[in-house]
């Protein structure tokens, strides 16, 4: 990294992937790894080309770095390059290798969101990742519960460290990771991918953008609509679906990604997918667009960002396991401020 004497010894978390694009939720993973790991740096590593992912649809390396630029602005504490480009790098093992090289006092630790845990089995030399560098995993909408249960995290069960001693991690020997459910951000760059306009090659090199995609039904969330209106949409759905213990959070004024979360549950994986489907189905009858829906794979925890209004919709247990009305209740109180009881005065 530019600028970053050979002898540091700062606590630094690594985030590599191939941001495409850049979003909200890779810069909400970062400031949580400060915060909560006691970092001093987090590195964004922009991968030239994933060896898992295929080349269609990527956009150029220059264009990746830039956006991500533009989404950290200019955080003192967040930096971003594509090292592999200099390391002659192309597997993430090989590139912690090198950067544990280039900086041998530094503490590294590796941050993923929690839905690449099932993932891992499929990087090349993964069981050496794990015993190379820490690894911290962020609670991701519709994985985090299944995540744990998946293989690489069964194989190092036995090293993983409670997410309250998470500070120490930094400092610990590999092999160890942790789990994180911190507060959760929705943003996908599958789901931006989804809709945004596609481009394909002209004659002598031109570019044009395909047809536009509100004509085919692909058009972003209407985030304009009234956001009351839509959180009456979004009950009256999950009424009408027999949705238990329906909760809704007003986060105006506390989160920049919406206006109201809502928390529901249902009773089976069954009923939790169905409830999120015909949500989906009735945002985009009444003329909201594609809807990006994350979860329905596992079925536990099914994540539906309707724009303004974001809806989780759980099984029981993973609910009770998140505890997500806690976590902001928590947040809530503890921005309140403290009263200042008024002194007696003595008598004279």
């Amino acid at each position: 990294m530019p600028g970053v004497p050979r002898d540091t010894t700062r606590r630094i978390g690594l985030l590599g992937g191939s941001f495409n694009p850049a979003h909200e939720g890779h810069r909400h993973i970062s400031l949580e790894a400060l915060r909560r790991l006691g970092l001093d740096e987090v590195w964004w590593l922009v991968s030239p080309q994933n060896p898992l992912k295929a080349g269609d649809g990527m956009e150029p390396l220059a264009t990746r770095v830039a956006r991500a630029r533009q989404i950290v602005g200019r955080h003192p504490r967040i930096r971003i390059d594509a090292p592999e480009l200099g390391l002659g790098t192309r597997y993430t093992l090989d590139t912690v290798r090198a950067l544990r090289r280039a900086y041998p006092k530094a503490r590294f630790v590796w941050l993923t969101g929690a839905d690449i845990l099932p993932q891992f089995v499929d990087w090349r030399g993964w069981r050496e990742l794990f015993q190379s560098i820490p690894i911290a995993a962020f609670a991701r909408p519709g994985w985090s519960y299944p995540a744990l249960a998946s293989a690489a995290p069964r194989a190092f069960a036995r090293y993983r460290i409670d997410a309250g001693r998470a500070r120490m991690l930094p400092s610990c020997v590999a092999p160890a990771w942790c789990f994180i459910p911190s507060r959760l951000d929705s943003h996908s760059a599958t789901a931006i991918r989804a809709v945004r306009p596609r481009r394909r090659t002209k004659a002598k090199g031109q570019t044009i953008t395909d047809q536009n995609f509100s004509e085919r039904g692909r058009a972003l969330p209407d985030r304009s609509k009234d956001a009351e209106a839509l959180l009456a949409l979004v009950r009256r759905s999950l009424d009408d679906d027999k949705a238990e213990d329906v909760v809704v959070i007003d986060l105006k004024g506390k989160s920049a990604f919406a206006d109201y979360m809502v928390i529901a549950t249902g009773r089976s994986n069954r009923q939790v997918v169905a409830i999120a489907d015909h949500l989906s189905e009735r945002l985009k009858q009444t003329g909201h667009g594609y809807t990006p829906v994350e979860g329905k794979q596992g079925g536990d925890w099914v994540l539906v960002d309707a724009g303004d209004v974001v809806v989780h919709i759980f099984r029981p247990e993973p609910r009770a396991f998140y505890a997500l009305e806690k976590m902001w209740a928590l947040e809530a109180e503890a921005a309140k401020p403290k009263p200042v009881r008024a002194r007696r005065k003595k008598p004279a």
